[in-house]
């Protein structure tokens, strides 16, 4: 049987979600939420860029898409600028009976202690009410800072810290509301970005530490936060827009969980618009940007993962990641019971039936 399956959301992360529910013989599109009047009424195909016609036409009203009866619906519409928007949506389609994979927001992937229980209780409350389950997953937050280190962890006889990094060149990352209205990436440095405000970066990736946290057995004392720019030594051009000198061009922040006043778990990101910024930085493992698992204990582990895609570079291939990440899961997340479900008590998201012989287009696994 297959799953009937509805997509909100054709953007840098979206559109990767879509063409792989087209083609993957488990799901059976229902219908496409797009924020824009220009996308509405176009083909999910043309979206997807694949070269099919499936007859389902993109739409800007979400009780339209519900109506379809999709048995789950992939959310990576933005919620960075319009975080009530996005959790009034969930709690729409929870409510309405439907189970939601979702790349955003993405606090949302272990939400208690870092969340206000007001904020959480109406979406747990949804879910009850409509029998359905939510999983907030992706590439960071998310399989590269779960899944990765724990398996590690699991081979370890004692652990005193991990640490998970993001150490990502984002010059060519298209998307200026991120970079610029986020990030503050070619902003001012005496001006703070919505990112760098007080808490924002504990809600954004407190949701990380705690979980490892949870999935070590461990109770935190606090979580901390610190973060560091770097200003552009000249002018220069990145895909999302201009970067004037002097302006923020380089970010590195880290998110800490500490037990007696030890960092136990750390999320750290170094991100940079252009490569030969901040060299005493920690350096990718390959040209233009990699994420790394660093263990101390007994033994102790560093694991790089680099991203690669013949279809673009490490940031294209960090985009289809966390599409296929949230799509894989949609299966185990159907079965799962109603309510915010999390890596810790989802089983193993593999990839069964992903496989594609070389000779085979991709879009064509039908």
């Amino acid at each position: 049987m297959t799953i009937r399956t509805a997509v909100v959301g054709t953007g840098n992360v979206g559109r990767h979600a879509l063409a792989q529910v087209i083609a993957d013989p488990r799901f059976d599109l229902t219908a496409v939420w797009v924020s824009s009047a220009a996308k509405a009424g176009l083909d999910a195909g043309e979206l997807a860029g694949l070269d099919v016609s499936t007859g389902i036409r993109a739409t800007t009203d979400l009780d339209e898409l519900l109506a379809t009866g999709p048995e789950c619906v992939v959310y990576t519409a933005m919620a960075d600028n319009r975080l009530n928007e996005a959790l009034d949506d969930y709690r729409r389609i929870l409510a309405a009976g439907s189970n939601v994979v979702g790349s955003s927001a993405v606090f949302l992937q272990h939400p208690w202690q870092v969340l206000p229980a007001e904020l959480i209780a109406p979406i747990e409350e949804a879910a009850t009410a409509g029998n359905a389950s939510l999983y907030v997953n992706g590439i960071d937050p998310g399989f590269a800072n779960d899944q990765l280190p724990l398996a590690l962890a699991g081979a370890c006889q004692h652990i005193e810290q991990i640490r998970c990094l993001e150490i990502v060149d984002y010059a060519t990352y298209d998307s200026a509301t991120v970079l610029f209205d986020v990030m503050g990436f070619g902003k001012p440095l005496d001006e703070i970005p919505l990112l760098l405000q007080p808490g924002v970066l504990t809600m954004a990736w407190g949701s990380v530490v705690r979980q490892l946290a949870a999935g070590l057995g461990i109770e935190l004392d606090e979580v901390r936060e610190q973060y560091v720019r770097e200003p552009a030594p000249e002018d220069f051009d990145i895909a999302a827009g201009h970067i004037p000198q002097g302006s923020a061009a380089a970010l590195r922040f880290e998110v800490q969980g500490m037990v007696d006043g030890h960092p136990a778990v750390v999320l750290e990101h170094v991100t940079r618009l252009r490569d030969d910024l901040r060299p005493d930085w920690p350096q990718p493992a390959q040209p233009g940007g990699s994420y790394r698992v660093e263990v101390t204990g007994e033994p102790c582990y560093t694991l790089d993962l680099r991203l690669s895609s013949p279809h673009g570079d490490h940031n294209h291939a960090g985009l289809v990641a966390t599409a296929a990440r949230v799509v894989n899961a949609i299966p185990p997340v159907v079965a799962a019971p109603a309510g915010i479900r999390t890596t810790l008590d989802l089983p193993w998201v593999s990839g069964t039936g992903r496989y594609l012989p070389p000779d085979r287009p991709e879009g064509t696994i039908r």
